[in-house]
Order: structure tokens, then C-alpha cells, then sequence
């Protein structure tokens, strides 16, 4: 195994699967993780061979949160912050987890363990998720006298609403794989042995068959129209399907349709 903290590789049908390897401590994140892993979702966005985001855990565990030894390390440093939270931000990585939201791809999340804390917050800023039976899933704020950060404030109540939000981060509590996909958490629980190739299967079957630039700008409409209303969301998306009627893909689309082939979409459009 690689002693590099997050590790890459792209396997066909244009797949970029992103491993949080520190095996030896169930992935808990450290700023060097997460440095690193943002800079590995910058090396898929801008790879026009990559169509879909994978993101999994070495070994037993997806992130089970902060590493002890640096949380031990940000009350001091707190304590010099200029009080808009950069500095302790920074400390950790944790300014920068709505990027994921920011890729223009799909970036599905496979739970394969324990996702705690930080850990589960990256995991529900990733589109979609599919959890192993049996993974532990908990927020923990509140028993370390934190807050709900990565904003999952923002987050878990439209996932799974207000009450099951406010449930999750008072108490902390642990959820099991299955409760979360009752509640809404996660897509769906899979056999462990068979989490990555599921999710990777998943992940195929949009590489092939899905336009890339449907997918982005999809997945644009999705998390800004959250803020719209639905008349100015309707109005935008006539704005957008105009557009699309207009690109090759929507050419190819059709005439693989008719000529009952797969579809050979361009890699995704930075314009669009």
C-alpha cells in the first residue's frame, strides 16, 4: 500500500476512484488528508477522462472524523484566530468541504466503515452515497463541545429534515447504515464485499450512457434552485433546456437512441 494519505487512480469507463488511506487510524482526517484529497478532486475535475467521482476508505473505515492529536491542538489555536474562523479552519482543512459540492461531475461517496464527524460530513457533500450494512455513522459535535461544521447545518435538513437533522447533531448518536438509508442519509445499503464494485458499477453506468455536461449542469441546477423559488427555478431551467437543445449532445442522444448504440458524448463542457 502506497504511503501517500489519499490515492488516485482512474479505471475505465472514466472512473477517478479517491482512497482516504490511513488505514491505521480508520482515515481520520489531518490537514495533509485534507490538502490532499481536495487536490485530488481538482486533478478529476480538470481531467476531461474522468466522468464520474468515487470516494472510499482504506481498510476498515471511511473517516472517522478529525485525528485526536490535531483537534488536541485547536483550542490553541483558536484562542489566535482572528475571529472569522479562518485560522482554525485552515488547521484542519475543514474551509474548503463545500468543494466537493463545487466539482462538475458526479462524486458518489462508498461508506465502507466508520464515518464520523468530519468524516461524514465530506461524505454527505458528495452527491451520492451507498453505505456498507452495518457502518456506523455519527455526527459527534456536540459531545466534543463543537458545533455542526462543514456545514451541515446547511446540509442535513434537506436531506433528511429539521427534525432528524437537529435528532443527528444534538445527540450524536450512532446510526447504523440501515437507519440512514430509512431517514434519507444515504442512498443505500450494501453488502460490504460488495460496496466498491456496486458503487463502481453505479458509477459506470453514468460514464457510459449520461451526457457529461447534462451531469454538470444537472447537478448545478439541483444545489443552487435549493435557494430559488419554484417559479424563478422553472423559469431558469427553460433558460437551460434551450441551451441544451442546442449542444452536440443533445444530437447524440437522440441518434443513439434511434440507431440503438451507445452514446458517445463529449467529455463535460467548461462553458456550460
Amino acid at each position: 500500500m502506497s504511503d501517500d494519505v489519499v490515492l488516485y487512480e482512474v479505471r475505465d469507463p472514466g472512473i477517478a476512484l479517491i482512497t482516504l488511506n490511513r488505514p491505521q487510524r480508520l482515515n481520520a482526517w489531518t490537514r495533509e488528508l485534507g490538502d490532499r484529497y481536495f487536490s485530488r478532486l481538482q486533478q478529476a475535475t480538470a481531467d476531461p477522462d474522468v466522468r464520474v467521482v468515487v470516494v472510499t476508505g482504506a481498510g476498515k473505515g471511511f473517516c472517522a472524523g478529525a485525528d485526536m492529536s490535531e483537534l488536541e491542538g485547536l483550542g490553541r489555536a483558536a484562542s489566535g484566530d482572528d475571529g472569522e474562523g479562518g485560522g482554525v479552519g485552515e488547521a484542519v482543512g475543514v474551509h474548503r468541504q463545500y468543494e466537493t459540492v463545487l466539482v462538475p461531475k458526479p462524486v458518489i461517496a462508498a461508506i465502507n466503515g466508520a464515518a464520523a464527524g468530519m468524516g461524514l460530513a465530506q461524505a454527505l457533500m458528495c452527491d451520492i452515497r451507498f453505505a456498507a450494512a452495518g457502518a456506523k455513522l455519527t455526527t459527534s459535535f456536540g459531545q466534543r463541545g463543537l458545533i455542526a461544521e462543514g456545514g451541515l447545518s446547511w446540509l442535513l435538513p434537506r436531506l433528511v429534515g429539521t427534525a432528524h437533522a437537529l435528532d443527528l447533531l444534538f445527540s450524536g448518536r450512532i446510526v447504523l447504515a440501515e437507519e440512514a438509508a430509512r431517514i434519507g442519509l444515504v442512498n443505500a445499503v450494501v453488502d460490504p464485499e460488495r460496496l466498491l464494485d456496486h458503487t463502481l458499477d453505479y458509477a459506470a453506468t453514468l460514464a457510459r450512457t449520461v451526457s457529461p455536461t447534462s451531469m454538470a449542469v444537472i447537478k448545478r441546477q439541483v444545489y443552487a434552485d435549493w435557494n430559488k423559488d419554484l417559479a424563478t427555478a422553472h423559469d431558469d431551467a427553460v433558460v437551460l433546456m434551450v441551451d441544451s437543445l442546442r449542444r452536440p449532445d443533445f444530437r447524440e442522444g437522440v441518434a443513439s437512441y434511434l440507431e440503438k448504440r451507445p452514446p458517445n458524448f463529449a467529455p463535460v463542457d467548461p462553458q456550460a
